[in-house]
């Protein structure tokens, strides 16, 4: 009902409501005369009062003036106090039998000028840039580390060098010594890039920010073997992630000992490791394929033969697959170190998962 007749009947349901709840009650009025009763407490709630005025607050009378606080913060400021504590400037005073207010009182001045914490500039350095690298075949993108291996004794330990290729999860090289140094690491590089054939400006190699990755000679080695560097930032393992798996991989093995007996112990151990490894190990990262196939292109292959095994069962028996026609997984076409949020041709549901 619309215009004056509406108007009308709405003013009488309300009188009606209002007289029938005083009786019953408005919550069971505002449901005989069918009226939502949120609807009717939000038309007949009462407006905000106007905001009141705020008088300026006076100062206290025995508050410092504006002199005697320029004065304290002048102090505070000054070449002697500016790198000291207000607690410590207070006592100093005293000692020299100045007083220019309480310790609290300095806290008040500085912090009503934003300088509680340092009252000066101080140098600050820009954040690492996350480093993005992207493989799309192998030798394209390795990941280098070093692990230690308990020895025979108490703070005995031999290190075990690894080189991955982070697109087949193939180690490209390892060895095992009984110390870390520049000499090593340079040798263990450059035996594994000759060892591959790698040309000029096609491989990056990635490592954490260790001693010996850091080193100026491992530096040169690399740019004379026309390598492109590349560093995690400080203090974040998940910059170098491939490396860090892999090891996990290692020491959780059924067979890992809980100490080497010998250097010779260490490097049996890791030679029948990476054997295993490389061609009996289905990564889960690759479509469960094994780190030698997928580095030396047969992997393809091998999936074929997964497909055609899973089509002839499905022609045997197409009621046990439901959902779809069965299909072996997909080999990824690429693997990040890092990889963007921010562009969209590289969706997340495309990432790898990094065992």
């Amino acid at each position: 009902m619309t215009g004056a007749a509406g108007t009308v009947f709405e003013g009488a349901r309300e009188a009606a409501l209002e007289e029938l709840a005083g009786v019953v009650g408005r919550v069971r009025a505002c449901v005989a005369l069918g009226v939502n009763r949120a609807t009717w407490y939000r038309h007949h709630r009462q407006s905000p009062p106007p905001p009141r005025s705020v008088r300026e607050r006076r100062p206290h009378p025995k508050a410092l003036t504006p002199a005697e606080r320029e004065a304290v913060v002048a102090k505070l400021n000054g070449e002697r106090f500016r790198d000291t504590a207000p607690a410590e400037v207070y006592a100093t005073l005293l000692d020299e039998g100045v007083y220019l207010c309480s310790e609290s009182t300095m806290y008040r001045i500085l912090r009503e000028r934003g300088e509680v914490r340092e009252r000066r500039r101080q140098a600050t350095h820009p954040p690492r840039k996350k480093p993005e690298l992207m493989a799309d075949a192998p030798n394209r993108v390795w990941s280098w580390d070093v692990t230690r291996l308990k020895g025979p004794d108490k703070r005995v330990f031999y290190c075990l060098y690894t080189m991955i290729d982070i697109y087949s999860r193939y180690t490209v090289g390892w060895m095992v010594t009984t110390h870390e140094s520049e000499e090593l690491a340079k040798q263990f590089i450059e035996d594994s890039v000759a060892k591959h054939g790698i040309d000029d400006g096609e491989l990056t190699i990635h490592s954490d920010r260790g001693a010996i990755q850091t080193a100026k000679s491992v530096a040169v080695l690399m740019a004379d073997l026309g390598v492109t560097r590349s560093h995690s930032r400080p203090k974040i393992s998940n910059d170098n992630p491939y490396s860090e798996a892999q090891y996990k991989t290692i020491k959780y093995r059924p067979d890992y000992p809980d100490r080497f007996g010998s250097l010779s112990h260490a490097r049996h151990w890791c030679a029948e490791f990476f054997h295993w490894y490389h061609y009996e190990h289905r990564h889960s990262g690759i479509g469960y394929h094994t780190p030698y196939d997928v580095h030396h292109g047969e992997a393809v292959l091998v999936r074929e033969l997964r497909a055609k095994v899973l089509a002839d069962a499905y022609n045997q028996y197409p009621e046990r697959f439901v959902r779809k026609f069965p299909e072996p997984p997909s080999i990824p076409d690429q693997a990040w170190i890092n990889r963007p949020t921010h562009d969209a041709t590289f969706p997340a549901e495309r990432s790898q998962e990094i065992r």
